[in-house]
């Protein structure tokens, strides 16, 4: 029986592939099928979407309000002396995929940020963050936005780059 239901189901396209029409009937025969092909998809349309675009969150409609997750091209400077830190020094991050809830961290430390643009935001570095002379890491933090758990990543961390303090 269950073999029964399936050429059942299968059956319009089954039909299209092996019947042959005659040219005065064809027309009609063609439409015909054209439905029965589409009532065939319609239903695994659904599926399709969500097996498809499951972690693409510019394409799934499903995601919202689904974040990028940032991404750090340079720093400007990438080299301050330790003089600087003690002034408060304003570190500019280039990369790309910030948005207004990004967050400049340095070693771990999340500060105080201000987004210019989706591709630069600047961090203010004090004594409090940097104690000595070194290096610090430097990464960008985005929190996840209301996905939900619909196969939608949202937000994350980039990856890190080094800043030199003489």
């Amino acid at each position: 029986m269950r073999f029964r239901a399936l050429r059942l189901y299968f059956k319009p396209l089954w039909s299209l592939l092996i019947r042959r029409t005659t040219p005065a009937f064809g027309q009609r025969m063609v439409r015909s099928h054209v439905r029965r092909i589409s009532a065939f998809l319609r239903p695994l349309s659904a599926l399709l979407l969500l097996v498809m675009f499951q972690a693409c969150n510019s394409v799934n409609p499903l995601c919202g309000s689904a974040r990028p997750s940032p991404v750090i091209g340079s720093l400007s400077p990438s080299t301050i002396t330790f003089a600087e830190v003690g002034q408060g020094f304003v570190l500019t991050v280039n990369g790309s995929h910030f948005v207004s809830s990004s967050v400049g961290v340095i070693n771990g430390t999340a500060l105080t940020t201000l987004v210019t643009s989706s591709t630069q935001l600047q961090v203010t570095i004090t004594t409090t963050v940097i104690a000595a002379p070194g290096t610090a890491t430097v990464t960008v933090d985005t929190p996840s936005g209301n996905s939900g758990d619909l196969g939608c990543t949202s937000g994350g961390t980039s990856s890190a780059l080094e800043l030199t303090i003489t």
